[in-house]
């Protein structure tokens, strides 16, 4: 296989796996990503700077609608799929994902002006978070979005009290789901895994609290209740626990139904698909866990007596994350002496500092993330060296990439390509330091376009009153 006029494409360019689809190098060694070479990329728009394959994201985003309107579709079901804005959003992102047959789900209503931007309809869109202030649900009342997603009990009365502000009564009811913590632990760290009792989301499922909160749902005629979600957790890997959640869910709708007379039309199993980070990664299989999901919900429905409800989904870093790679240049490149127990232990580490880090990517200090990197901008010196790449900011925990190898000839000016940042990158960006946040560079068939421009330091100060 082979890309640009028979240039070599990278090993780790697997559709769905590290790098985005089409990756290639070209014949004196530099990285091209969506047809562009990053060498041009850096020289226009600067570093660091976020990369964003606009092919990847549509690819992966139809992908997941397929592989589940297939699947559910087999079972007489019907699948919504909503991009879940957290991971990354933007104007552009939001058109893309609507252009490719997805909705836009949002947590707070900054996530919401920019679905609304994008002319996603309000129907389309649904809002989350576990403390909607008044403005934010009351934006989402005026928008008609198409669901809001109740993460306590106290939301009811709440969103109640706002529909009816808005005129919305039991003619014109406000569309809202629950959200319920399954008690199923799943995920990678312990701060991404969501559905476990001892945490800030949701309904508990255990001691009646969920099917409670259900019940006192339906006693409010302006709400209008679709149903029950479910997030379980994050870069989960394993089609088990997602089966494992939707049988709990599918029973919890079944109790309903037993103790109201409402069988409620929908289910929302959440998202948490994982994706690889690096080469030894195993990205989840999307048309498996379909299926596997698919049979889950057919048989539970059947076991309980109750029909099979219209299900939703929320993919967003197993769709953008793929999709992003951020460039960065290299600076200071200093060699450290490490020492060990005796002096035959002793070895030496080259520190690799480039001019983001932290602000820019915040997984590795704080979930202990694990990112590949590469030499970008040429082939480099066969011979490596133990390097640990680090940003600007001060603090010691600033590390992007904390082991290595990299070239041996590594040196001021090089480019260094870090795949797999299209979700949590941007969106979990800071100004640390006053560091100015990157831009998201769109690429696609050759062509860059700037999705979001890079920070200036009068956009700083602007803020600054003195």
């Amino acid at each position: 296989m082979s890309a640009l006029g028979g240039t070599p494409v990278l090993r780790e360019t697997a559709p769905g796996h590290v790098w985005p689809v089409g990756t290639s190098l070209t014949d004196d060694g530099a990285l091209v990503l969506g047809g562009a070479d990053v060498r041009e990329i850096a020289q226009v728009h600067g570093t660091p700077c976020f990369v964003l394959d606009e092919l990847t994201f549509r690819q992966r985003a139809r992908m997941f609608v397929g592989a589940f309107e297939q699947a559910f579709g087999a079972i007489g079901s019907s699948v919504d799929v909503y991009y879940a804005g957290k991971s990354f959003l933007s104007v552009a992102v939001a058109r893309w994902a609507r252009e490719e047959g997805l909705r836009v789900d949002t947590c707070t209503g900054g996530e919401l002006a920019v679905a609304l931007r994008a002319d996603v309809p309000g129907a389309e869109i649904g809002l989350h978070g576990n403390n909607k202030s008044d403005d934010e649900i009351a934006r989402a009342i005026e928008a008609r979005v198409g669901r809001i997603v109740l993460d306590s009990p106290a939301e009811i009365e709440r969103v109640a009290r706002l529909a009816a502000i808005a005129g919305r009564d039991e003619t014109d009811p406000v569309p809202v789901m629950v959200r319920v913590t399954t008690g199923i632990h799943a995920g990678g760290h312990e701060f991404i895994s969501t559905a476990h009792e001892d945490q800030k989301f949701g309904v508990p499922l255990a001691g009646g609290a969920a099917l409670a909160t259900l019940e006192a749902v339906l006693a409010h005629p302006a709400l209008e209740l679709l149903g029950a979600h479910s997030h379980i957790g994050s870069q989960i890997q394993d089609a088990a626990a997602f089966e494992a959640a939707a049988r709990a869910m599918l029973g919890l709708r079944a109790d309903l139904a037993r103790s109201s007379g409402v069988l409620v039309p929908e289910l929302d199993l959440g998202g948490g698909y994982g994706i690889a980070y690096t080469p030894e990664d195993v990205p989840i299989d999307v048309d498996g866990v379909a299926r596997a999901l698919a049979a889950t919900v057919r048989d539970a429905c059947a076991e309980l007596g109750t029909s099979v409800p219209r299900i939703s989904i929320e993919p967003g870093r197993s769709i953008v994350g793929p999709a992003g790679v951020t460039l960065y240049s290299v600076g200071v490149v200093k060699a450290v002496t490490v020492g060990g127990a005796s002096d035959d232990e002793t070895a030496v580490r080259t520190y690799v500092s480039v001019d983001g880090g932290m602000s820019d990517n915040i997984r590795p200090a704080l979930y202990g993330a694990r990112y590949l990197g590469r030499l970008a901008n040429r082939p480099g010196d066969d011979a490596s060296l133990r390097a640990r790449v680090v940003g600007k900011h001060c603090e010691s925990g600033d590390i992007v990439l904390p082991d290595v190898e990299l070239p041996a000839d590594v040196t001021p000016g090089d480019l260094i390509a870090v795949p797999a940042t299209g979700a949590y990158g941007r969106s979990m960006a800071s100004n640390y330091n006053h560091v100015l946040r990157p831009p998201v560079i769109g690429v696609k068939d050759g062509e860059m376009r700037v999705l979001v421009r890079r920070e200036t330091e009068d956009d700083l100060l602007a803020l600054d009153l003195g």
